[in-house]
């Protein structure tokens, strides 16, 4: 919402905007732009009559002052998807949908496009190196959407994913999440499910070819306009821990990204990027220098025997996926693997099992989870047994507290050791930026490539 809010300023509309709370790096950035709200709350006289547009985001209840204002003067009220498709009409629209990689693989799809000095807009989820925001609206040709699944606001349950009507879109995979909207699998499928007949006419959908769930949905809701295509990984080979990816008849490619779920989410950005006239050889040239988007698999130290890697993995297939990319880039070194449960769905008694094994590919393990976390969501206390149970790792450490964690991960010996940090939160504000290469004997700020 403020990397849309910076777009539209830097457009020359006049925005404003009300939260309750108000994060970094969210305020400083709205601050330097003189967006930051005088006060935090909710104001319904901040409504009135020269407002063109009253843009909903999904922190806001269906009871806001400021929402049930605008309805009563009849100012038109959208979510942040809408708007987006009512000012991209015109465009083609390329979307990334799916459970995991939806970032990276946009990240990729933009770096390609930049580099090949083609105009487009974007929505992505993460900063990355060379934009200046998260969101950019102009009269650029093609618009690039990170596509998400979950509700676009409190008065409109469409996942955000389908108001932007693709032309073309490439499914990453699918794998239930989001246990606070969708209560089950079945509804959870529905929601990638109605993209199907929203897309353009004649539109492409490339899927990964072996999803268990893809085929099911599209028997339920695909359309005889929809052109739906299956794509496998890219081939690769692991040198010295540096991924080289194959290309047929020619030489390898070394890269800066790995993983079975990176080469996988290359395949698709590139296939997203041909529906803009960008070649598949330019695209791997281009993978070549990206180095990934924020918290995606990002090195905060290396040296000859040991690295620590911060990423945003937090869904279980996400956990899975990022454990076992570490540890098959580095076979030879021992893999210690944390995950903080943080959000709604991690937290969750139900969802929980569907960590089975998720850490199996580390040496050690470790979950941490903080109880004002569960009490601000208000949800019940957790059993460090339980979680133990869930994950299937019977001497998985639990944590509830940052200081402790530390303390622990003090004791190792980080020889031919990988620490790997996956986390939508921040580990009970422990700054793993600053701490973690501290505690490998690192300096931190290396390259992707000493990792």
């Amino acid at each position: 919402m403020h990397n849309l809010a910076l777009a539209l300023q830097k457009q020359g509309h006049v925005v404003t905007g009300s939260d309750d709370e108000v994060y970094n790096p969210a305020r400083d950035r709205l601050a330097a732009a003189g967006l930051l709200p005088e006060h935090t709350g909710w104001f319904a006289d901040k409504i009135h009559a020269g407002l063109d547009v009253v843009m909903l985001g999904m922190h806001a209840r269906a009871d806001n002052p400021e929402l049930l204002q605008a309805q009563a003067m009849g100012l038109p009220v959208v979510s942040y998807p809408e708007f987006v498709y009512q000012q991209s009409m015109h465009k083609q629209r390329l979307v990334v949908v799916g459970s995991h990689g939806k970032t990276t693989t946009t990240a990729m799809v933009m770096h390609a496009l930049r580099l090949q000095g083609i105009a487009f807009d974007y929505l992505v989820g993460a900063q990355l190196d060379g934009f200046d925001t998260m969101a950019s609206l102009s009269d650029a040709p093609l618009l690039v959407v990170e596509g998400d699944e979950y509700l676009s606001s409190p008065i409109d349950p469409l996942p955000k994913m389908v108001h932007y009507r693709p032309h073309a879109a490439a499914l990453t995979g699918i794998a239930w999440d989001h246990i606070n909207v969708f209560p089950d699998m079945n509804t959870y499928f529905a929601a990638f499910g109605s993209l199907l007949p929203a897309m353009e006419p004649d539109a492409a959908l490339y899927w990964p070819q072996g999803d268990p769930y893809f085929p099911e949905i599209l028997s339920r809701y695909g359309s005889a306009t929809l052109r739906t295509i299956p794509y496998e990984a890219y081939r690769a080979t692991i040198e010295n821990g540096v991924t080289h990816v194959l290309r047929p008849g020619t030489s390898a490619l070394p890269l800066r990204i790995f993983g079975a779920h990176n080469l996988l989410n290359a395949r698709a950005a590139a296939l997203l990027c041909a529906e803009a006239g960008v070649s598949e050889e330019a695209f791997l040239q281009g993978l070549v220098t990206f180095t990934g988007a924020g918290k995606r698999l990002q090195c905060l130290g290396a040296a000859d025997d040991r690295a620590v890697w911060l990423d945003f993995a937090h869904a279980p297939s996400k956990v899975r996926a990022t454990t076992r990319a570490v540890r098959e880039q580095h076979p030879e070194r021992r893999l210690v693997a944390g995950v903080e449960l943080h959000t709604y769905s991690s937290l969750n008694r139900v969802f929980l099992p569907e960590y089975k094994g998720a850490l199996d590919a580390a040496h050690e393990a470790f979950v941490f989870y903080s109880p004002h976390t569960l009490s601000m969501k208000q949800m019940p206390p957790l059993d460090d047994n339980f979680i133990r149970q869930c994950f299937g790792h019977p001497e998985l450490k639990v944590f509830t507290d940052a200081d402790a964690m530390n303390a622990w991960l003090t004791t190792q010996d980080w020889a031919d050791t990988n620490l790997l940090l996956m986390s939508s939160g921040t580990f009970g504000g422990w700054d793993a930026g600053q701490q973690a290469p501290v505690l490998l004997g690192l300096s931190g700020g290396t390259t992707l490539n000493d990792c």
